[in-house]
């Protein structure tokens, strides 16, 4: 089964190496996500991402599993969102898919100065579309919506993620697991790929015996029940409408910085 792996904000696919070679030794077929540096345009980002995991998915000839960290992860949300019949599954790792704009202060502030720099005519960079334009108001839309039920999704969240809240890690869509990373080293922990291995397989297995057609010719669908945690307590889940308003909040704050 393929991977594509999808680098965090300000890094590219070396930095998901480990995890590359992890995901080989057991058979899958990894690929970066070839997006460069990830600081660009979200929208851009989604379309060059969207196109990699089509070519992947005609190279394994099977729907393949989007594997992201961070700001890595909310985009392969989208292109999930967006193209369902290309994903079996989406691994999350901090990523702050109910609001990216509620991520540390000081991240926000390294996006922002990026976008006046693209402002300045420096190309392949964040533009203030992605903060307040129709870029924002788009892609915050469809991350707010939940996942298709054909597409399984794992996000990995910690208390000691200093950089992307516990609280907007936890996809109403995904089975939500903690684990007691750091921000960016959940990519280095044993315990994130303890986690993911049992689900990576379990999709594998699936997408080698696709589900027959239904009388109807209706797929059935996928129950996504919130699964326990390792440690056995249920996180408290977000709902989705809660989940925007605390966002729209955060949002009128981060326009002010």
């Amino acid at each position: 089964m393929g991977v594509v792996l999808v680098p965090g904000f300000g890094f590219g696919d070396r930095s998901l190496a480990v995890t590359s070679r992890w995901l080989r030794a057991r058979g899958y077929a990894p690929v970066g996500a070839r997006i460069g540096l990830n600081v660009g345009c979200t929208t851009e980002l989604v379309e060059r991402l969207e196109k990699r995991v089509a070519e992947h998915v005609a190279a394994t000839g099977g729907r393949v599993v989007l594997f992201g960290q961070s700001r890595g992860g909310w985009l392969a949300r989208l292109v999930a969102a967006r193209r369902p019949e290309l994903v079996r599954g989406l691994v999350m790792l901090g990523s702050p898919v109910l609001d990216p704009l509620g991520a540390h202060p000081a991240v926000v502030r390294v996006a922002r100065f990026l976008a006046r720099a693209s402002a300045l005519g420096i190309p392949g960079l964040l533009n203030e579309q992605c903060f307040a334009g129709d870029c924002y108001d788009t892609n915050f839309a469809a991350l707010a919506a939940p996942l298709p039920p054909e597409v399984h999704a794992l996000a990995l969240f910690s208390a000691r993620d200093v950089v992307a809240p516990p609280d907007l890690c936890r996809d109403p869509s995904a089975e939500c697991v903690e684990v007691r990373s750091t921000h960016t080293g959940m990519g280095l922990d044993p315990d994130v790929y303890a986690a993911v291995e049992p689900r990576l397989a379990r999709w594998a297995r699936e997408e080698s015996q696709p589900s027959q057609p239904q009388p109807n010719g209706h797929q059935p669908s996928q129950p996504r029940p919130n699964q326990p945690q390792p440690n056995g307590h249920q996180p408290d889940e977000p709902q989705p409408e809660e989940a925007l308003r605390a966002a729209a909040g955060r949002r009128k704050l981060s326009t002010a910085m």
